[in-house]
This record gives structure tokens, sequence and C-alpha cells, in this order.
């Protein structure tokens, strides 16, 4: 296994049209990258079970929950020696932060989260929001130079995901909005 993964590690890379050898490392988004998140960070939820927190992971996204925000940056900082001395790996200060859920700036994989009546609920975060108006603004420029059905096709494959990965998530009132938005740009390409 360990002979596979520096292979992969190893392999060079393609880049317009060239090929460049690489060192150990994997790009942003490979497929690779999550897998080997995935076999690194499996003991680091060995040892959150262990120390009785509750959390959520994918990959290298991570949420960590905990009953106040004193317990929450206690947990960090003991969390910190475990991860940099022990498994070897930074962690992202940008990125890391202690906050509530009920605060908007919540974001897990493009979710925001906040508590109603009925308990948690989620939402697409505005940032998510904001990039899929951008992609679908250009996704349908008012000078098109492609066929009809190109552009139909890639504007039903942009919506069928975006809206397939948010279909959990509270968002009736942005699908409305967008809805007779995108129609109006439409409109305008046709």
């Amino acid at each position: 296994m360990i002979s596979l993964l520096h292979k992969i590690l190893r392999s060079p890379i393609a880049e317009n049209g060239t090929v460049k050898p690489s060192e150990i490392e994997t790009s942003q988004g490979a497929p690779v990258s999550s897998t080997l998140a995935n076999i690194l960070l499996n003991e680091l939820d060995h040892e959150l079970e262990k120390r009785g927190h509750r959390f959520v992971r994918y990959a290298d996204a991570m949420m960590i929950f905990c009953k106040s925000k004193r317990a929450a940056e206690r947990t960090l900082e003991n969390l910190r020696p475990y991860i940099e001395g022990k498994l070897f790996l930074k962690i992202n200060e940008q990125k890391t932060k202690v906050s509530h859920i009920a605060d908007f700036e919540l974001k897990f994989l493009g979710f925001g989260f906040w508590r109603s009546k009925e308990g948690f609920r989620s939402r697409p975060h505005q940032k998510s929001m904001a990039k899929c108006k951008l992609k679908l603004k250009e996704l349908t420029p008012r000078s098109r130079g492609q066929s009809l059905n190109d552009f139909r096709k890639k504007l039903r494959e942009f919506i069928c995901g975006w809206v397939n990965y948010f279909k959990k998530a509270s968002m009736k009132k942005f699908v409305r909005n967008t809805d007779g938005w995108l129609r109006r740009r439409i409109r305008q390409t046709y």
C-alpha cells in the first residue's frame, strides 16, 4: 500500500500540454487527495472518539461540536499538539475557527447552519449562493458562441448538479429569486 501511495504521489503532472515531474504532493481537488486525507485523518477520528467528542468529517473538512465557546477553544488547543506533533499536519489558521452554530459565517462543505424550532437546519451558505449566481452569469452571456443545444446542456448540467448537491437544504427563496433572474438572462441570450 505504501509503495502504491508513493507511486501516486510521485507521478508526473500534466499542465497545459506539458508533463513535468512532481515532488511528493497532490494537487488541490485531486481524487487521491481526499483518499489520503481519509487514511491519515482516521487516526484523528479515533483520538476524538477516545476523548468523547462529537464531530463530523468529510475528507479534510471537519467540525467538532462542543457545549460552549470556551470548551471549543480548549479542545482546539488540546488537539493542536496531537495534529501537529503526532500526525505532522499543519492546521490552516485562516480556515480554523471557533464559532457558534447560529453564526452566519459558519460554513461546512458549502452549507450554512442555523437553529430553528424544529432543530438545526441547513441552507446553502451565502458564498455558495454567490458562486452559483456568478457561474450562471458566466453560462448565460449575451453573446454566446455555441449552439443552442450545447448552451441548454451546459446550463442544465450545472443547475441539476447544484440543486442535487443542496437538495436537503432550505433554499426555496433563493431558487425562486434566481429562477426569475435566470429566465430574464436566458431571454436575453435568445
